[in-house]
């Protein structure tokens, strides 16, 4: 099957308002280059000084942001949204596109995914790089596929730092939306006894099962299902989140009480700035209290409470 791969080109200063509205028209399978802190991330990301003269020559000034729409999605349609959309913000911009097989779509972007430290803890890594010294760091091998989740996007890294704070040892996790299955890994590498992934997208669960292989996960300690949040689960967390939608968030909230445990938290992220009120009427009215609330990039994950 043919994708669209659509190529907006903006001045970095604007990257990652394009990149929000990008994500309006698909929330997954989007990459950015930005290569305005190459020298600074080779330093302290990567640990080198050293730079490919490929790289050097890249352009600091603009970055470009891929995103890829299967057929039957629209691309036309799409295409003629982003460039309304840009224009209407006030973000000068260029909208090419171009057709991909499907297997390039899988596996274009992975030149662009390398080795990330998350928080304090925990180092990202794709399964076709290797790691030599992790300098103390658990190791989190992933490949994505065509499931949402690297740990590069803002919300998941936000999402995996919180983690670091409220997994306790053997403590019970529940990954609602689970995607890749990045966060019930991560869950486990931090310590807890059992990760709950559930998603309604087959071929995301199928992904998590395998990502969870790669880091010698399987059940009963890493238990990943295809199904539906209120119908599907049950028992008690401690710690519980969603790293999804506003929309997805909003609709199933309500459900979430049910499951979190006395003086648990849950922790919500994938939430756009502009739906941020959105997001909190609908906690305000499932019985939740924000405790905590951080952001970046426009991007917003907050740590819930019951009230």
């Amino acid at each position: 099957m043919d994708w669209t791969e659509v190529c907006i080109r903006v001045a970095t200063a604007h990257t990652d308002e394009a990149a929000a509205i990008a994500n309006m028209v698909v929330p997954y399978g989007i990459y950015i280059e930005d290569y305005s802190d190459l020298e600074q991330g080779a330093r302290e990301i990567a640990h080198i000084d050293l730079i490919d003269e490929e790289l050097l020559a890249k352009a600091r000034d603009t970055a470009l942001i891929h995103l890829y729409i299967s057929p039957e999605e629209n691309p036309a349609e799409a295409v003629a949204f982003l460039r309304e959309r840009l224009s209407a913000c006030g973000i000068p911009s260029e909208v090419d596109s171009n057709t991909v097989c499907e297997e390039d779509w899988a596996n274009n972007w992975k030149k662009y995914f390398k080795p990330l430290n998350v928080g304090e803890k925990l180092l990202i890594c794709p399964s076709w790089e290797t790691v030599e010294d992790a300098a103390g760091r658990a190791v989190l091998s992933i490949d994505p596929g065509m499931a949402f989740g690297t740990g590069g996007h803002d919300t998941t890294r936000l999402v995996l730092e919180t983690l670091e704070q409220y997994i306790t040892p053997g403590c019970e996790f529940l990954d609602i939306g689970c995607g890749s299955g990045i966060l019930s890994i991560a869950a486990c590498l931090l310590g807890a006894g059992t990760a709950l992934g559930i998603d309604i997208d087959a071929l995301a669960v199928k992904t998590a099962i395998e990502n969870g292989q790669l880091n010698g996960l399987t059940p009963p300690r890493y238990d990943i299902r295809l199904g539906d949040l209120a119908r599907d689960v049950s028992g008690k967390y401690p710690v519980i989140a969603a790293n999804i939608v506003a929309d997805a968030i909003i609709a199933l909230s309500p459900a979430v009480p049910a499951l979190l445990a006395e003086d648990g938290v849950y922790i919500v992220s994938g939430i756009i700035d502009t739906r941020e009120q959105d997001v909190l009427a609908a906690l305000d009215a499932c019985g939740f209290a924000v405790a905590e609330r951080h952001e970046h990039g426009g991007w917003l994950c907050m740590v819930c409470r019951t009230k």
